[in-house]
């Protein structure tokens, strides 16, 4: 076999090791699962960190799979046509709520706007499609981060800790607890925290492990948006993105590696 082929099946059975009741892995359980000296796993991890396929928690020293897992399970469902199959129940939420709804993904450390239905109300609040904005401070963003590892919402954190507005969680801490209630309830909310006067409501579209692959958000300006309402929006939402995600399907691992093209520089830095 040849040595790139060799490199690429290596690197691949690495990042199988990693599953959902296994999803933090020491080195030395690499190595052992598969079959390989912990120098060679070393280096084949310094790559494809080096490449966010893996992230690597400098307080324990353990690994994970890296947040582009999630921009590639992205691909995996604009190819599902995603937004086609998202857009009646964008619309009829936009229709039930009043306000504009939008559909993002997550990428690198921000939330990326693939489908916007705007409020017809005179005064409305709308992404474009295309436009990137922080993932810490968000509705969508945090309702992606709820389910990340601590590890990588440590990162994207350290990434932008801006204070946006006053609301605006730049610490850990904070920003963790409030990922915490986002699980709990099965939405998150953000009530001026990167824009003041500003409200959202946000549920993530799950795979089949229960991972998010998409977000669909509520926005409208805060005296249309107040708690209790963001509240009674949320469930409306949840039940959407809970319906969405049966009809979505799910987007494994290895259906998302087997959609990754290594090109032959790559290939021979592992």
């Amino acid at each position: 076999m040849p040595q790139a082929v060799r490199a690429v099946e290596r690197a691949l059975d690495i990042l199988l090791c990693f599953r959902t009741d296994r999803s933090s892995l020491s080195l030395t359980e690499i190595a052992e699962q598969v079959g390989m000296n912990k120098s060679t796993i070393h280096r084949l991890l310094a790559t494809l960190e080096s490449k966010h396929f893996i992230i690597r928690d400098k307080a324990t020293g353990m690994y994970q799979l890296g947040y582009l897992f999630v921009e590639l399970a992205s691909i995996i469902l604009q190819d599902l046509d995603l937004r086609q199959l998202a857009k009646p129940y964008l619309q009829q939420l936009s229709d039930r709520s009043g306000e504009t709804v939008d559909l993002a993904i997550l990428s690198d450390g921000h939330v990326v706007y693939l489908q916007v239905i705007e409020s017809t109300q005179r005064v409305k609040i709308a992404a474009a499609v295309g436009e990137r904005l922080p993932a810490t401070c968000t509705a969508t963003g945090k309702a992606f981060l709820a389910y990340l590892p601590e590890s990588q919402v440590r990162q994207i954190l350290d990434q932008d800790s801006t204070r946006y507005t006053e609301r605006t969680l730049t610490s850990l801490e904070k920003l963790l607890a409030n990922l915490r209630e986002t699980r709990t309830r099965g939405f998150s909310i953000s009530e001026q925290e990167y824009e003041i006067e500003i409200n959202a409501v946000a549920a993530p579209i799950m795979d089949a492990n229960g991972s998010p692959v998409a977000v669909i958000a509520i926005v409208g300006p805060s005296y249309r948006m107040p708690p209790e309402r963001l509240q009674s929006l949320g469930q409306l939402l949840k039940e959407t993105t809970d319906a969405l995600s049966r009809e979505v399907g799910q987007a494994t691992l290895p259906t998302i590696l087997s959609n990754i093209n290594y090109s032959s520089t790559n290939v021979n830095n592992l």
